[in-house]
């Protein structure tokens, strides 16, 4: 897909980075997004679009120091914090790219790797491709371990519920293809939503692959996840898969029925364990 915009012709891929209270990581950032627009030189043009989701530090000024001159950058400001799924549902209305990618602000997958999942999904010809740190071979390096054991535990539920089987549900450093993101709706505002888009996206046959890919600690500022909320909102969102799942069953006719899938299975076949 060519975009009318872009007169070099090359194709344009967009990168939305939701970001919240990070004023001291954003050079850092800064320095990782140029570096993937620099290995893409030859093949597309990158365009970066800044959520920022209510920030009360900062943020918004060390935001517009590093970007604002950047005629491919945008940052597009919410009043309060609303969530990161908020974010990408914002940030994805504002992108022009014929894919699209989220990442996160703390460059804990490394922005660089962008490349990697852009080539599965041309490779597989699949819609969404996504880090997976839980995948056999996929890494975690210094991630604390309550984060973690949360992750691995709601990737195993997932894993049985979800009409899609994968190692990891709840990355949220993906590449999708535009069509996704204009016609995949998805309500939760938090983290969950990262799991909402997979599991809304196979229900409508959207094909999904994941990536082994090394996940490591953040290095500056505090992770914003809200805990017990993340949980509840985990909870509800297995609850509402499995009613589906429960009803397809019954009606083969309705929406979100397992025929329409088309399942992407991982490389091996076990499930995934929490350890």
């Amino acid at each position: 897909m060519i975009d009318n915009n872009n007169p070099t012709n090359r194709e344009l891929i967009s990168v939305v980075i939701p970001v919240f209270n990070e004023e001291d990581g954003i050079d850092q950032l800064r320095a990782r997004l140029l570096t993937l627009r620099a290995l893409w030189k030859d093949t597309a043009e990158v365009e970066f679009v800044f959520v920022d989701d209510g920030s009360s530090d900062n943020t918004p000024h060390a935001l517009q120091q590093a970007f604002g001159a950047d005629p491919l950058s945008e940052i597009v400001t919410h009043e309060v914090n609303r969530g990161i799924g908020a974010a990408f549902r914002t940030g994805f209305s504002r992108s022009r790219g014929s894919i699209v990618c989220t990442v996160d602000a703390d460059c804990s997958y490394g922005p660089e790797n962008l490349q990697r999942l852009k080539a599965e999904l041309d490779k597989q010809g699949a819609d969404i491709a996504v880090a997976s740190p839980y995948h056999p071979q996929g890494l975690v390096e210094g991630v604390p371990s309550w984060r973690l054991a949360l992750s691995k535990f709601c990737s195993a539920f997932y894993w049985f519920i979800a009409p899609v089987r994968l190692y990891t549900y709840t990355s949220v450093f993906r590449a999708y293809r535009k069509e996704v993101v204009e016609t995949v709706g998805f309500e939760e505002d938090g983290f969950v939503s990262a799991s909402e888009v997979l599991i809304r996206a196979a229900e409508q046959g959207y094909r999904i692959v994941e990536v082994p890919m090394t996940l490591h600690a953040r290095k500056i500022g505090q992770t914003k996840m809200k805990v017990l909320r993340t949980i509840r909102g985990h909870l509800r969102l297995i609850g509402t898969t499995a009613a589906r799942r429960i009803q397809s069953a019954v009606s083969p006719g309705s929406a979100g029925s397992s025929r329409r899938y088309r399942v992407e299975r991982p490389r091996t076949s076990e499930s995934p364990s929490v350890k």
